[in-house]
């Protein structure tokens, strides 16, 4: 019997890159690979990339020029690029990096098996299409072997929102949503594999309208599988939070207290530029709203500093929001332009104003995240045990509210929710005690 051979998946960006790189390797499975951590061992090599950051197709060209000397030293070693940057930049990557044999976009990764008979004949392959036919259900099947206690689970994609700083609509196409059958099916499929929490995923996932009652009907209809635990859901639009969703949020008790709701500016000026077509009024009121139905809820959001035309006072509106939202977690960053999107054509602000922008912001963020973390001292919490730690009888595993706590715990803990009382609060994490 042959060796299988050997796959090595790099995987840059979100958590639905994740999730793709998990059925890419599914995909590549039936045609004989198995995955290594080790880059040197492998007979494919994939980078599945995002384009939502700075610079990020020239990292991926950075990425390959290190591998040359791999390809060199072995020349049937193939080397795809998969993902956002192969989508915008499919007929491209192959003229300017020859070495790479295959170049698949993020809707049509279920073709890989074709496409890697093709290069094993000796040729080359691109798509980027946008098939019609559902990605998902050509794939093979998860396998059934026992996996972690924490899974993602797309759900949607694409968007039609058309933010002026956004490839997504460009790279991942228009809104789509997978029929609720097939992701119940999947979830069970997960559980009886192990899984115990289920992040639902999409770049809009609040817009999916797959079940009769859109994301909050799926979030109960997943409720009433047996030996699920947890769900969440990620990344939503504020535009799209509807009524039904916000009292799932309050009601359900399976759906954790944690909601990231990127809004991206303090200033309605420059929400409209964005074209986000919110106000931060609306962003407030809805975050009033959001929080009576879950006083507990830890909220988490996305900022944007820099955009064209962002003045002094409309960073400070900016600032003004975060005062008065206290987020408890964030993610911030400055401004740079996507080829493409309507903002990259407007006159850009200075670095520097950038830099100082950006570190006023993230140390406001800091502030709130470590006061939150700070609050949770004393206070008793779910946590779902997902490895081990360095330290010996130390378990490390995600509270309710998404931190990450570390407790000494028996070894048996692993998968399992336990109570623990926490103890510590350090920058990154929380420590604690089980009291059960």
């Amino acid at each position: 019997m042959s060796e299988p051979k050997k796959l090595f998946i790099k995987t840059y960006g979100c958590q639905m890159n994740v999730y793709d790189s998990e059925r890419m390797a599914e995909a590549l499975g039936g045609k004989g690979y198995v995955e290594t951590k080790v880059q040197e061992e492998a007979d494919m090599i994939l980078l599945n990339t995002c384009h939502i950051r700075e610079k990020a197709a020239e990292k991926v060209y950075s990425d390959l020029g290190r591998l040359r000397p791999l390809k060199e030293a072995k020349p049937d070693l193939k080397i795809g690029v998969a993902g956002c940057v192969a989508q915008a930049e499919g007929e491209e990557i192959m003229r300017r990096a020859p070495l790479v044999d295959l170049v698949v976009g993020p809707q049509s990764y279920h073709r890989l098996p074709a496409m890697e008979d093709a290069v094993r004949r000796g040729g080359k392959a691109l798509d980027t299409d946008f098939p019609e036919e559902d990605k998902f259900e050509k794939l093979k099947g998860r396998p059934k072997a026992h996996r972690g206690p924490t899974a993602f689970l797309t759900v949607q994609e694409g968007c039609d929102k058309f933010c002026a700083f956004c490839v997504v609509p460009y790279t991942r196409g228009a809104e789509v949503s997978r029929p609720a059958d097939r992701i119940l099916r999947e979830a069970h499929e997960l559980v009886e594999a192990g899984v115990r929490e289920i992040t639902l995923l999409g770049q809009n996932v609040n817009a999916y309208h797959g079940h009769e009652g859109g994301l909050a009907g799926l979030i109960w209809a997943l409720a009433e599988i047996d030996g699920l635990e947890r769900i969440r859901f990620t990344t939503s639009h504020p535009n799209d939070m509807d009524e039904a969703l916000v009292a799932a949020i309050g009601e359900c008790g399976k759906l954790m207290p944690y909601l990231h709701l990127p809004v991206q500016s303090g200033s309605d000026r420059i929400l409209k530029a964005m074209n986000r077509k919110h106000t931060a009024a609306e962003y407030l009121d809805l975050i009033g709203r959001i929080r009576a139905a879950r006083p507990d809820l830890l909220l988490s959001s996305d900022f944007i500093v820099g955009f064209p035309g962002e003045t002094d006072q409309d960073f400070e509106a900016t600032m003004d929001l975060i005062r008065t939202v206290n987020f408890g977690q964030a993610y911030s960053f400055k401004y740079s332009s996507r080829p493409g999107t309507p903002a990259a054509e407007k006159a850009q602000l200075p670095e520097a104003v950038k830099n100082e922008r950006l570190a006023r912001l993230q140390a406001l963020l800091t502030e709130q995240q470590r006061a939150a973390q700070n609050s949770m001292v004393g206070r008793e919490v779910g946590v779902l045990f997902e490895k081990a730690g360095r330290l010996k009888g130390q378990m490390i595993g995600k509270s309710d509210f998404l931190h990450a706590v570390y407790v000494q715990a028996p070894i048996e803990a692993l998968g399992q929710i336990r109570r623990v009382r926490i103890t510590e609060s350090a920058p990154n994490s929380l420590g604690g005690v089980l009291i059960d």
